[in-house]
């Protein structure tokens, strides 16, 4: 039985896939940065800060100065998707960008990514032995007993300052719901007499004014709860993490011959993501109440 969908659909249910996945609904990967890689592991190497020394007279022996190395690792893990339609069904809908399948299959994928990147963000880093390297505890705000305040955001915006991240950096922000439904009744955040009155104009359509506190606010429902109640909201920069790609998304549509010959659609990808600069992650332990 010969495949009823000719090559034209095929490659661009292909494309349509791939660009809901990476542009469309990937919320977090156009925030971290991104490697291709290769292997099963991939090691970031780290060098640490070091200091100037004072010469204090003419002619004095060299003072040298002593680097500190370190690694951390990214094991990259593969993750698939794969959807089956049957001869008699529609299969004319694939060629529609907006189908439900391509749809089902794209945001699928796309959420996978963004749960690669909450869980290294959220969880212990590797490193370059494969010992774990657990969440430096000050990079830590708040213990879960308070929601998000306006003195909270204020707080993360002065770590950052503390550990010499440029002002001018560009910063995320990624919270719940409950988050943005608690800084829509903040006076900070939507009064004229604190936001110009532009940004208030955008306000309806997120619930957060663009680039409110310096910030690029995401919301996600992928956040983790550590216990009820409670939620981790994560603020960093594009180096705190690192995307490793070993082969992005790819599509495949053939016939199934074990199921009467029916459509089976597969993609695929392999990446992994991890924590590479701790000082450049933050992390809000907050009540996700009101």
């Amino acid at each position: 039985m010969a495949i009823t969908i000719s090559s034209a659909y095929i490659n661009q249910y292909k494309e349509n896939v791939i660009q809901l996945a990476q542009q469309k609904f990937a919320k977090l990967r156009p925030y971290v940065s991104e490697e291709a890689g290769t292997g099963e592991a991939y090691l970031h190497d780290r060098l640490a800060p070091t200091d100037a020394v004072e010469k204090l007279a003419p002619r004095t022996a060299t003072v040298f100065i002593d680097d500190t190395w370190d690694r951390r690792m990214t094991t990259p893990r593969t993750f698939t998707h794969t959807m089956t339609i049957e001869h008699e069904d529609k299969v004319q809908m694939l060629v529609d960008p907006e189908s439900a399948y391509t749809e089902n299959q794209g945001m699928a994928m796309a959420r996978q990514y963004d749960n690669l990147i909450i869980e290294a963000a959220s969880g212990d880093a590797t490193d370059g032995d494969g010992t774990p390297v657990t969440y430096l505890p000050e990079q830590i705000i708040g213990d879960g007993t308070a929601p998000i305040s306006f003195d909270m955001t204020t707080a993360v915006q002065e770590l950052f300052m503390s550990n010499e991240v440029d002002m001018d950096v560009p910063k995320v922000m990624v919270v719940g719901p409950t988050q943005v439904r608690k800084l829509l009744q903040l006076t900070e955040q939507t009064s004229s007499d604190y936001v110009r009155r532009e940004a208030l104009q955008n306000l309806s359509a997120t619930g957060i004014v663009p680039n409110w506190m310096g910030f690029t606010w995401i919301m996600s429902n992928a956040l983790e709860i550590p216990t009820a109640g409670e939620l981790y909201c994560l603020a960093f920069t594009k180096r705190a993490l690192t995307l490793v790609v070993n082969q992005d998304i790819f599509v495949r549509i053939g016939e199934n011959p074990s199921y009467s010959y029916m459509l089976q659609i597969f993609s695929q990808f392999t990446a992994g993501c991890s924590r590479t600069i701790d000082e450049e992650m933050v992390q809000l332990h907050v009540a996700d109440t009101l």
